[in-house]
């Protein structure tokens, strides 16, 4: 048996590149200082902003996120590591996340995400040639009344069965949620000037945000 060597010695960043966060993306990311009494507990949204901005997070991002909270890069590094949600690669644009709790074993999950598998030509935590879709596993989605269940980016797909896979994955709306979401975490639009909007920076109450959304 041979042991996976890691190479701790080589940098992961280049001490040349530039910087890989916008000025946007950073102002959104210090308009949530107001809500906590540090900056190390802004690191969650911060990292779900970066995600958003970027599709996953890179280590470039990662030592840019710790400037910005003013924190040692290790922290982020744990942080990411320990979530699930957070990718430190690319990932498709479709995020297919099939659910593992033993609801959806015995109703069926695993012929499910076999038959995904099998359709899209990827494993888990992998991503279709195309980009277009990525699949992982989760231990429970809390749909255990809808088993099995996955999501499909944000939207929850019930009682599904192996043989439904292929009529979801052409459906072009199978991400697509019908009520109205919290655009909270999102990263901004690199078009609008967070800097010179006071609005923007102005901290807002999640509660509030949802009891608008119903």
């Amino acid at each position: 048996m041979s042991w996976k060597t890691i190479d701790r010695i080589t940098p992961v960043v280049d001490p040349e590149a530039g910087p890989i966060l916008s000025e946007a993306v950073r102002e959104k990311i210090r308009s949530f200082f107001p809500r906590y009494d540090t900056k190390r507990a802004v690191l969650l949204p911060a990292l779900h902003i970066v995600q958003d901005a970027l599709g996953h997070i890179p280590w470039q991002a990662m030592k840019e996120v710790a400037e910005v909270l003013e924190i040692a890069p290790s922290e982020v590094i744990d942080t990411i590591s320990f979530y699930t949600h957070f990718w430190t690669h690319p990932k498709g644009e479709k995020l297919i996340t099939v659910c593992r709790s033993v609801s959806c074993e015995i109703m069926g999950g695993r012929e499910v995400l076999e038959a995904l598998k099998t359709q899209l030509g990827i494993g888990e935590h992998e991503t279709t040639p195309d980009g277009k879709y990525s699949l992982v596993t989760e231990e429970c989605l809390a749909g255990c009344d809808h088993a099995p269940c996955l999501l499909i980016n944000e939207k929850l797909h019930k009682c599904v069965k192996a043989a439904d896979v292929p009529k979801i994955l052409a459906d072009a709306d199978n991400d697509k949620i019908s009520m109205p979401r919290s655009d909270l975490f999102d990263a901004p639009a690199e078009s609008k000037d967070l800097a010179s909007d006071d609005s923007a920076l102005e901290p807002t109450s999640d509660v509030q945000e949802m009891k608008e959304a119903e």
